[in-house]
């Protein structure tokens, strides 16, 4: 560190030179205190979070990302570019202390931004939650200001089913291609899954959540039920009324219970609903059974991922707060590395172009992952959906793509802004798994790439080339 931190210093001293720090600080502040009173929200806790929380927080980490990518391609290549650097490297010490010393400096950067966004955010939240309704009040303290673990039942394991009914429809069938053994597969699965998912007319749904070690703690506290479901008739009461709502009963507590709770609400398709149930609806093993009951003649369908799940308290807003901010803080670190090894072997402009478009395709996971399960981009069968007789390119697009998809699976699922503005808890756990994805895996990766070219770069040479 003897070595590092003089480049880390040097680094500092750059950005404050070039008044980095002080423009993205106005920048910031106008964002996270200016622009949340101009944009007026409903007067609901819901439209309050989406202003001050959701909306500033992702503007925040939008202004800050694409800073942070220009920042950490121009401080390398601009010093290469200036003869600056060649300066540094025929003192003792290793090209790789300069690229992580480039690293940290800028990482101390995006904490002081960061956590200068972050306290004015947490501050306006705090103090302009004191002008909504009281009521609107109780619901921002119990729904969002608060840190709420999301437990759900463990899915079903269909894999041995699919399996046997794969390779009986298979021997029957005498499929040869690929494109279709997939399309069988996927057709199977789908209908093992929906045993489960699937609610006919006047049938009963049967979800039993452990709440484990917490339910101790839950005594007496307020638990969320967090729904969605879809209607197997997808229609609508006109185009200006979206999707049409259903009747629906619940039953919620131990089955034949004196205190199971019943209720009956009308609720929409295609939407997420929550709502309260009264405290201490588990039994004595801290299990919550929840009966839907569908009294409609549309079947109804609950998907496995996010069709149900318990919302219960776990701890307070402001450290879940902090733990989110960390997470970004992580995210930046991401780009700075990113950043970083793109100037350790383009000029400035040309690192900066490289690095947005990494960052475009990490933003077309969803693109990538249809081509994979289509099998392709050519001769697409619009009956089935997937690729017939797969050409070489359809099979260097799948296999390319659905490496990058393992290697995106890494890092996108970590988005604190939902986390927080839905009041739900970032464990200490996420927050670890995040570091180890985020920074670790995938910024190591582009610090051995960069450090490795960066190391055998010739300077003079670069600098020449101008």
């Amino acid at each position: 560190m003897k070595k590092i931190w003089p480049i880390v210093t040097l680094t500092l001293k750059s950005a404050f030179k070039f008044k980095v720090v002080t423009m993205m600080t106005v920048a910031l502040l106008t964002i996270v205190v200016i622009l949340p009173l101009i944009i007026k929200n409903d007067g609901t806790a819901r439209g309050f979070i989406q202003i001050i929380l959701t909306y500033s927080l992702f503007t925040t980490m939008a202004l800050l990302g694409l800073a942070n990518v220009w920042l950490s391609c121009g401080i390398l290549a601009r010093e290469i570019e200036e003869c600056q650097l060649q300066l540094v490297v025929v003192k003792p010490i290793a090209r790789w202390q300069i690229w992580i010393g480039k690293w940290i400096g800028i990482m101390l950067i995006n904490a002081i931004l960061l956590g200068i966004a972050g306290s004015g955010i947490y501050a306006s939240t705090i103090v302009r939650a004191k002008s909504l309704p009281p009521d609107q009040q109780n619901i921002l303290k119990n729904e969002v200001l608060v840190s709420r673990r999301a437990i759900k039942e463990p899915p079903p394991d269909i894999s041995a089913l699919v399996e046997q009914a794969y390779q009986e429809q298979l021997q029957k069938l005498g499929l040869q291609s690929q494109s279709d053994k997939a399309l069988l597969r996927r057709h199977i699965e789908e209908q093992a899954k929906a045993e489960f998912q699937i609610v006919p007319g006047a049938y009963v749904r049967r979800w039993q959540i452990n709440l484990g070690r917490n339910k101790d703690s839950l005594a007496d506290k307020p638990i969320y039920i967090r729904t969605k479901f879809y209607s197997a008739v997808r229609s609508f009461e006109g185009s200006a009324f979206g999707p049409m709502a259903y009747n629906t009963l619940w039953q919620i507590g131990p089955p034949d219970s004196p205190k199971m709770w019943r209720t009956n609400m009308s609720l929409a398709a295609e939407t997420f609903h929550e709502f309260q149930i009264p405290p201490n609806l588990f039994d004595d093993n801290g299990v919550l059974t929840i009966d839907f009951i569908n009294p409609n003649d549309e079947t109804l369908l609950f998907p496995l991922e996010d069709g149900m799940e318990v919302l219960c308290y776990e701890g307070g807003f402001t450290i879940n707060f902090c733990r989110g901010l960390l997470i970004l803080l992580f995210w930046l670190g991401l780009l700075s590395a990113i950043g970083l090894c793109a100037s350790s072997f383009l000029s400035f402009p040309v690192a900066v172009f490289f690095s947005f478009a990494l960052l475009f395709i990490g933003f077309s996971s969803g693109t990538m992952s249809e081509i994979v399960q289509e099998g392709g981009i050519t001769n697409i069968n619009q009956d089935t959906g997937t690729v017939t007789n797969p050409s070489i390119i359809d099979k260097l697009a799948v296999a390319v793509f659905g490496s990058l998809l393992k290697v995106l699976n890494l890092v996108k699922a970590f988005s604190p802004i939902d986390s927080l503005s839905a009041g739900r808890s970032i464990s200490w756990t996420e927050l670890a798994q995040a570091l180890l994805n985020v920074v670790i895996i995938m910024g190591g990766f582009f610090a051995i790439v960069g450090i490795s070219i960066f190391q055998k770069r010739e300077l003079s040479a670069a600098q020449s080339s101008q």
